[in-house]
């Protein structure tokens, strides 16, 4: 599996964690930044993991930064993607289950180390099943993505 990681300053010890972890599980990991702890606005590194994915560049991404939530909301402005900022087991599992999530997000402030290592095993070790009640609801996702593309693409 493919997987794009990426952190603001908040999130860059979590993200090098999660980086080494996700090789020890077999993952071939891209890190798109940040590599210090100088501060650095999340948006630019949650639209170039979000962009990348979106592109089938790679199979999922993971994004931090202090409460996982800004990463998500930027992540989700770019078409295709679907970003679940997750902070317990039943919500890592259903972000792919329910919501073919193809991104994480965690916040490094609110989510230590071991518990964002089981959210990433459970949420890799899910996956999406479209025939379930569920996958109605996420191909009315795509449907509203394509919607808006059509639409920007004509104004």
């Amino acid at each position: 599996m493919k997987i794009v990681i990426g952190a603001d300053h908040n999130g860059l010890k979590l993200k090098n964690t999660l980086k080494g972890y996700l090789q020890e599980r077999g993952a071939e990991v891209t890190d798109a930044g940040v590599y210090t702890e100088e501060p650095v606005d999340y948006p630019d590194i949650a639209w170039k993991v979000a962009e990348a994915v979106a592109a089938g560049t790679y199979d999922r991404g993971v994004l931090i930064c202090g409460t996982g939530i800004g990463m998500s909301i930027v992540a989700n402005k770019v078409p295709g993607i679907r970003a679940a900022q997750c902070t317990d087991p039943y919500s890592a599992e259903r972000a792919i289950k329910s919501n073919d999530a193809q991104i994480i997000t965690f916040g490094a402030l609110v989510t230590g180390e071991a518990v964002a290592k089981k959210l990433v095993d459970i949420w890799l070790d899910s996956e999406f099943d479209p025939s379930c009640p569920s996958g109605r609801k996420v191909e009315k996702i795509k449907e509203l993505d394509e919607k808006w593309r059509c639409e920007t693409a004509g104004a």
